[in-house]
């Protein structure tokens, strides 16, 4: 059963992954300035994958333990806000909006860690690195915002 389960898991990662397919960073994301410690390019599919591997293992432990409503509640609407950022950043170019999104992201994924904590501590802990990228990823965002104040928030091109 649990195979199932992080079969379920790890499919809505993979859906929500699929925006960066839908929605690539291209010469828009390029041409933005940029702080010193961004990441390199070749880190995020690394990153995320790796993530994804996690959370879905901690989605699939959290629905085997019992009293897991609000942790399962909680997974869904971080992976809902997950899925929102890339389309809303890199397919819209809302660098502000996608700063709004990822703060109701970290504070999603920080509030499902505790959720998942208390159901089953592997699985807590199986989202603090979420929690740390999120983290950076908000940073960066910030900082491309600030880095780009006459990127219009319109612009599509």
């Amino acid at each position: 059963m649990f195979w199932i389960l992080f079969g379920i898991f790890l499919a809505s990662c993979l859906a929500v992954g699929a925006t960066g397919g839908l929605f690539p960073p291209g010469s828009w994301y390029d041409r933005l300035a940029k702080p010193s410690w961004t990441p390199p390019n070749w880190l995020f599919p690394v990153a995320w994958t790796t993530l994804y591997l996690c959370m879905s293992f901690a989605g699939a432990r959290a629905a085997m333990a019992p009293d897991n409503v609000v942790a399962l509640a909680l997974w869904s609407l971080q992976i809902a806000l997950n899925g929102l950022w890339t389309p809303v950043f890199f397919g819209l170019h809302r660098m502000k909006a996608g700063l709004i999104v990822l703060s109701g992201l970290w504070i999603a994924v920080a509030a499902c860690l505790v959720a998942l904590w208390e159901v089953d501590q592997i699985a807590g802990m199986l989202f603090a690195p979420y929690l740390t990228w999120v983290t950076v990823a908000w940073a960066l965002n910030f900082s491309v915002w600030r880095l780009n104040p006459d990127q219009p928030a319109e612009s599509t091109a």
